[in-house]
């Protein structure tokens, strides 16, 4: 067994999270991995499971490189400001390879994520939020932060009074890097979003740097549509639905 935490109070609860979480019925995300929400002395916290990896990667986590559960925890301790705060990581181990690993962080009780207003043409105050997520975003980078899953689901958003709070989740795979504008533009692909909607985020990212909009917002579609066309081929191998 594995663990670290940002406070001894959470201890029993790190001990014992296999109890904690399969007593909980609040699931809110199942896919490779399992979300849930749990209460532990009365606070709301989310506990991301992992799923038990396979033999290969049981033994490149146990012995090569971090497991996703201690990459999620220590990316969130360096990016604390950016994410909903992180209570600590456990893993466990089964004839010494590593088998079951948990996140569990606070959680962040946001109204909508980026997808929302990137589907819904009339979101309210729709600009505003895609002016807001640039903002944000420039904070990241100005942190040298780089989210490799910079998604629409990832990007969770909160409103309070006239303003827009931003968190990022699904962090354990990250880059911290001095970043170039090129680098900062691509971060934009991965929130598939229609070329209108992008332009306007862009074109108040490129006025946040002082950067020459047209050009920001043309590499910013370029880059989009890459990776549109990547993922739509990769869909049609597989048969599956295209979406523009």
């Amino acid at each position: 067994m594995k663990l670290d935490l940002v406070d001894n109070r959470y201890k029993t609860l790190l001990e014992n999270i296999k109890e904690y979480f399969n007593d909980s019925k609040n699931s809110i995300h199942i896919a490779r991995n399992e979300i849930k929400r749990i209460d532990f002395n009365s606070e709301d916290l989310v506990v991301k499971s992992f799923k038990v990896p396979n033999i290969i990667n049981k033994i490149v986590y146990t012995f090569f490189k971090l497991s996703k559960a201690e990459k999620s925890y220590l990316n969130s301790i360096k990016i604390i400001d950016f994410v909903p705060k992180p209570i600590g990581f456990i893993e466990f181990r089964q004839i010494g390879l590593i088998s079951e690993s948990y996140f569990v962080s606070e959680n962040f009780d946001y109204d909508f994520t980026i997808r929302e207003p990137l589907i819904d043409e009339n979101f309210t105050d729709k600009e505003a939020i895609f002016k807001a997520l640039a903002k944000f975003t420039l904070a990241l980078h100005e942190k040298n932060i780089f989210h490799l899953d910079y998604s629409p689901g990832n990007i969770l958003i909160k409103k309070e009074d006239d303003n827009y709070i931003f968190k990022v989740v699904d962090i354990n795979r990250m880059e911290f890097k001095t970043l170039k504008l090129d680098d900062r533009l691509k971060n934009f692909s991965k929130l598939w979003a229609k070329d209108d909607d992008l332009k306007i985020i862009v074109r108040e990212y490129s006025k946040l740097i002082k950067s020459n909009e047209d050009e920001c917002i043309e590499a910013a579609l370029k880059y989009s549509q890459s990776h549109k066309n990547i993922k739509n081929a990769k869909k049609r191998l597989k048969g599956k639905k295209i979406v523009d």
